[in-house]
């Protein structure tokens, strides 16, 4: 468990309430949310904490590998704060908040700054402010690209975009309804080669999957070596 603090310390050790990011959650969505992410991904004792925040304050909640699952689960909190633009057709859903998720393996180097291992908490982060930056949405199927070019995320892979997926455990999707009656998605980040993104946009991110499943590649924990689903 681990709420990050708004407050700063002064030499007087008095409170000192800095300059707050524009959308929040309040403190009981906090603990609500706290208790969530312990309950559907897993007791976590690190966080990645924001130190700038101009607009939504997004930590990244780092749960360990265990025995059951062997590899990072890193999960944001604060996505959530903001309320997504989603088309009228779309409303009845209830897909206007989102957090993310991405799947680590347990050798990967979490505490790096290297471009080649900082890339996927990057990727989330950038993910996670996409809709407030382009005042757009988010949701199941929806791809993000690196840059306009499609670079690679880093030098050691050929991943250069992500689809999103829903999020699951063992009980099914992750779906959080807050005692206001909130729903808060969660959705998994799914690292692409350029021609899986070009699939998905010609096909769709189901036939995309349904590749995967089809040729029998593990997709849902990074793996920078894992072949395509296009050969």
């Amino acid at each position: 468990m681990g709420l990050f603090s708004r407050f700063k310390k002064t030499k007087k050790d008095k409170a000192v309430e800095p300059s707050l990011p524009m959308y929040l959650y309040d403190d009981s969505e906090i603990e609500v949310l706290d208790s969530f992410i312990c309950d559907m991904f897993g007791n976590y004792k690190n966080v990645f904490h924001e130190i700038a925040s101009p607009d939504i304050h997004l930590d990244v909640c780092i749960v360990e590998p265990t025995e059951e699952d062997p590899y990072y689960k890193l999960v944001t909190m604060g996505a959530g704060a903001y309320k997504m633009a989603i088309p009228e057709k779309w409303q009845k859903y209830q897909l206007d908040y989102a957090e993310y998720v991405i799947y680590l393996p347990k050798d990967w180097n979490i505490n790096s700054g290297t471009d080649s291992d900082y890339w996927p908490i990057k990727t989330l982060k950038d993910v996670a402010r996409l809709p407030i930056w382009c005042n757009t949405w988010l949701s199941y199927g929806h791809t993000t690209q690196s840059d306009e070019e499609g670079s690679a995320y880093a030098p050691n892979t050929r991943f250069n975009s992500v689809v999103l997926n829903y999020a699951e455990n063992r009980n099914g999707d992750i779906r959080l309804v807050m005692p206001s009656g909130k729903v808060i998605n969660f959705y998994e980040i799914i690292p692409m080669y350029p021609e899986e993104l070009q699939f998905k946009m010609e096909n769709g991110a189901d036939a995309l999957f349904e590749k995967f499943e089809e040729k029998g590649i593990q997709y849902r924990v990074v793996d920078i070596n894992r072949r395509s689903a296009l050969q």
